[in-house]
């Protein structure tokens, strides 16, 4: 699995909504494309739930 794919896997239900809301303002203001804003964004959203998940997972498993 590529970058692309896991930035576009953090992309479901209102992360994917948010993206594509805030995706054009951050284009135009830095020198990425759309999509990349958007995978990018996927991508911070996929780390966050993922370490959220490790989280939870350690103090379940220390109770």
């Amino acid at each position: 699995m590529d970058a692309r794919r896991l930035g576009e896997a953090g992309l479901q239900g209102w992360r994917g909504r948010l993206a594509d809301q805030v995706a054009p303002a951050v284009a135009r203001r830095t020198s990425l494309e759309l999509d990349q804003v958007r995978r990018v964004i996927g991508g911070l959203f996929l780390v966050l739930t993922v370490l959220y998940l490790l989280k939870a997972g350690r103090e379940l498993a220390r109770r």
